[in-house]
């Protein structure tokens, strides 16, 4: 019955030790066999979803930066892309200028920084990629953004994404993929966006699509997929919005709903 598995990355496909079990290897590569497509639908950079994608042998396009950017792993081509509009981003810079904000620039798949500090290493590290030292962003705004990130306290990211909400408008998608973590992208950098047109471009319908995550930025994928799945170790909203909530990341959750759904499907109709 589905054709197509999008999966989140972070406390979702990988444990908390951030690697993918040898049981959900085997589970992901029997799908594969099955003839269904499993693709990565994260908020990581390209260059980091990448080297996850490659532990788990995929060969398809995936998902990154949230929906903003869909790109084929084996010759890098890029079949969908959003930019942060010009003007939005400037005015989320100066915010963040105003409140003194650690805001991060992704740009043709580089990380960029102001200053060199514990936000940008630990991100850093999280996600396996390197950063640029940037003091000045006046000419990088001009360029093609695909993604913005400011790192701060949760309960202060909550007032900063209304108070911006307020300036940019729906001109920008505002999410957060950790509780510290805020981005921004374009209106059609969303997770839902991606999934809807990586169905189009295998040909199924999104009655035939699996999506699973954990976090606030996967909302949109699990509204439109036939199957919406929530980790257990989601937070309390994306459970309530989901169909089918499976086992945590750190109890192969993943690993049970491909068996669920697409391996053991056959034996419960």
């Amino acid at each position: 019955m589905y054709k197509l598995i999008a999966i989140d990355c972070d406390d979702t496909l990988l444990n908390d030790e951030v690697q993918v079990t040898e049981a959900t290897k085997q589970a992901l590569a029997a799908a594969i066999a099955k003839g269904v497509t499993v693709t990565l639908a994260t908020g990581r950079m390209f260059a980091s979803a990448q080297q996850i994608a490659r532990q788990i042998e995929l060969n398809v396009p995936i998902i990154t930066y949230q929906g903003s950017l869909v790109k084929n792993l084996i010759d890098e081509q890029v079949l969908y892309e959003r930019s942060v509009p010009t003007d939005a981003a400037q005015q989320i810079f100066e915010y963040c200028e105003q409140k003194g904000l650690h805001l991060q620039l992704y740009i043709r798949d580089e990380l960029y920084t102001t200053e060199e500090n514990d936000k940008v290493k630990g991100y850093s590290k999280l996600s396996n990629v390197p950063y640029k030292v940037q003091p000045d962003y006046t000419k990088l705004l001009l360029e093609p953004l695909t993604k913005m990130l400011i790192i701060d306290d949760p309960g202060l990211l909550d007032n900063v994404a209304d108070e911006l909400r307020a300036i940019v408008g729906d001109r920008v998608h505002i999410t957060k993929s950790k509780a510290h973590y805020l981005e921004f992208m374009h209106k059609e950098g969303t997770k839902g966006h991606a999934v809807a047109f990586m169905a189009d471009l295998i040909g199924c319908s999104m009655d035939e699509v699996i999506a699973i995550g954990d976090a606030w930025n996967d909302q949109e994928m699990l509204e439109v997929a036939g199957l919406g799945v929530a980790m257990g170790n989601s937070v309390p909203a994306l459970k309530e919005i989901a169909d089918y909530i499976t086992l945590s990341n750190n109890e192969d959750g993943v690993r049970h709903v491909i068996e669920k759904f697409i391996l053991n499907a056959d034996s419960q109709v």
